[in-house]
């Protein structure tokens, strides 16, 4: 088993499985977030229903934040370390329109919107649209 995977999931709670361990051993790989489909080709030994049970308990325990992008397909990215998915530990996303690539920007936060007292935000999400270093050149 990979240490270093064994002992994040460990750290957030999260029983080391050689599954969950294969799965985030290739998010901590990635350096933009992530599809379903996308891990699903790159793990073809695993199943696209335990790829999906993992993502659902990594980001029950804080360990990946899902990112609706606009492109009709969730994108998965590894939390910082001491992140509780708490809306001041969001952070703004970075849709590239010539590759369909997604990055977090996790050194600009999503600002605080004072709302009506009767209005509660449960999550926010802020995606910037353009064209991503690599496809600018």
């Amino acid at each position: 088993m990979d240490k270093k995977a064994e002992n994040i999931l460990t750290a957030k709670k999260i029983k080391p499985t050689a599954i969950r361990i294969l799965v985030l051993k290739e998010l901590l790989s990635e350096s933009e977030a992530i599809s379903l489909y996308e891990l699903e080709n790159k793990l073809d030994e695993i199943e696209r229903t335990s790829i999906f049970r993992t993502l659902k308990i990594f980001t029950k325990n804080n360990l990946v934040h899902e990112i609706d992008d606009g492109s009709g397909a969730s994108k998965y990215a590894l939390c910082n370390e001491n992140c509780t998915c708490s809306l001041d530990d969001l952070h703004l996303h970075f849709f590239c329109i010539k590759c369909s690539k997604t990055f977090c920007l996790h050194e600009f936060h999503i600002p605080l919107i004072q709302l009506p007292e009767t209005f509660r935000i449960e999550s926010a999400n802020f995606v910037l649209k353009g064209i991503c270093p690599d496809c600018n050149k």
